[in-house]
């Protein structure tokens, strides 16, 4: 666990020395904020025109979840901020440690390629939970001025975290076929987006070939989390998902010990 711990250290003090942290967080902080009030915008437009028309026709107002309706929408926006983030994260994971000939220094230290693939996984997590942190601030101004349900937001978060946990596995992997974090980024992005739209892909074949790439998109899944849907099959989806993206990530690295 010690070793694990150190590579976590070493990977978080190189994300923060290098300004990938920063570019990041600030993109991701402006980009969740400008949505986030785009989306507050739009309620209140969209509230006002209910009650013009009710006023219209004479009679009460219908009731709009506001807070539910936000939080929903803004959920929902930034699963697509980090289909773009997510593999910043990783990019540079170990295709930078192979371009700079430090690989064959990480994989002769005594530790296991296993407690490797660990720490680096683990500080991914960790500065993606530092990201997800920030999402906070918006979602506060909710119970400042609402009383939205905590049921569906700790829900939300939940899946936003499992959806982004298992990308970064997925990452980690595509980050240890090249020795180059930008084709390593692209690749990720490129798998991610596939995973997105593999259930558009499969509308036009069978049904059972449409069934399982259904059940395959990672986005169908984060929709019943988003939705306040707390089903077992999706939580065993990510995970398994997460683990899938380690035990790849273990297999090439074992692969280039081999060939090393």
């Amino acid at each position: 666990m010690r070793n694990i711990l150190a590579i976590v250290d070493r990977e978080l003090r190189a994300y923060f020395v290098s300004p990938v942290a920063y570019v990041v967080l600030t993109i991701f902080v402006l980009l969740s904020g400008v949505f986030f009030q785009m989306i507050i915008t739009q309620m209140i437009r969209m509230a006002q025109v209910i009650a013009l028309q009710s006023q219209r026709f004479g009679g009460p107002p219908q009731p709009i979840d506001m807070p539910g309706q936000i939080s929903q929408q803004y959920f929902g926006t930034l699963s697509v901020i980090l289909l773009f983030m997510l593999p910043m994260i990783t990019m540079a994971l170990f295709s930078e440690e192979k371009k700079r000939g430090t690989i064959e220094l990480l994989l002769t230290v005594p530790v296991t390629d296993l407690q490797v693939v660990l720490g680096k996984f683990l500080s991914a997590v960790a500065f993606y939970g530092i990201m997800l942190t920030t999402t906070l601030v918006p979602v506060s101004i909710l119970f400042l001025y609402g009383d939205p349900a905590w049921g569906p937001l700790l829900n939300s978060y939940l899946g936003l975290f499992l959806y982004g946990v298992g990308l970064l596995a997925l990452g980690l992997f595509i980050s240890t076929l090249s020795d180059n974090q930008i084709v390593s980024g692209v690749m990720s992005f490129g798998l991610i987006l596939l995973l997105w739209m593999v259930d558009v892909l499969g509308q036009s074949t069978s049904t059972l070939t449409r069934a399982v790439m259904t059940h395959l998109s990672i986005l169908t899944h984060l929709g019943d989390f988003m939705n306040g849907v707390l089903a077992t099959s999706n939580v065993v989806f990510y995970l398994s998902m997460t683990f899938l993206g380690l035990f790849l990530t273990f297999r090439s690295i074992d692969s280039m010990r081999w060939r090393g």
